[in-house]
């Protein structure tokens, strides 16, 4: 038996596991409208699916979360290897790092919903919270090149494109990459709790804070396995990417 097929085995181990616990919790809790059992819950996932607001409500939270992560992304490549290089523009940003890292999420959400319209709050915090990622690891990424080969192929009069193509490129994008991925993971979490404050059109969020009002907890169940789903296709898709980095790195 491969590694693969042996970690695949153990992966649905865990979650039929996870299912079995969940059926267990609602048999002894008995109330729908506390814990509903598994079986409710694809039930309407099965009936929501069928609807257009559903997947009206799955493209909009798909494009604010890449939105905001390739904004994120972009302005934290720029900003990383600009302070990577120059310590001024590194000192000068870490106040604005700072202020960014430890203010609450929930206080971003509050100003984002007096700065814009509802439909902008979900990609501007979820920006906020990815930008520090990706431009710590792109930092990281520049500190982490020996410098004795700088040093080395600037005395032998390496071309500077080559010194920055060769030796600090392959070093970044590891780093690039795992930051994707932890920023990834963040931004659905910050999606949906901006759009269940901010209340857009559509949206994920919007669709999960209507099932509290109304105490639908099948559906607010269902909407948190869409949700898990996405996180989970995208996740794995930097995951495949970030290893071939890595192996470039190398």
């Amino acid at each position: 038996m491969t590694s693969t097929i042996k970690n695949s085995l153990v992966t649905l181990g865990s979650i039929f596991f996870l299912f079995l616990v969940w059926k267990i919790l609602s048999l002894v809790i008995g109330a729908e409208i506390i814990l509903p059992a598994p079986e409710t819950t694809m039930r309407d996932l099965v009936n929501a699916v069928r609807s257009a607001a559903f997947w009206q409500s799955v493209e909009a939270t798909v494009y604010r979360g890449l939105a905001g992560f390739l904004v994120s992304c972009l302005a934290g490549a720029v900003t990383g290897f600009l302070a990577g290089f120059n310590s001024v523009v590194f000192w000068a940003l870490q106040p604005f790092m700072t202020v960014i890292r430890t203010t609450p999420v929930m206080s971003f959400i509050l100003l984002a919903l007096i700065w814009f319209r509802t439909e902008l709050v979900p990609i501007f915090v979820s920006f906020l919270i990815a930008f520090p990622i990706i431009f710590d690891n792109v930092v990281q990424g520049i500190k982490n090149v020996d410098r004795q080969l700088v040093e080395m192929a600037r005395l032998f009069r390496v071309k500077p494109w080559r010194i920055l193509f060769e030796l600090y490129i392959p070093s970044i994008l590891p780093f690039l990459a795992a930051g994707t991925s932890s920023a990834m993971g963040l931004t659905w979490k910050v999606i949906i709790a901006a759009e269940i404050l901010s209340q857009p059109t559509f949206g994920i969020g919007t669709q999960m804070q209507n099932a509290r009002i109304y105490l639908e907890t099948a559906r607010i169940l269902s909407w948190t396995v869409v949700i898990v789903f996405i996180s989970f296709v995208f996740e794995s898709i930097l995951a495949t990417v970030e290893r071939k980095l890595k192996t470039w790195g190398e």
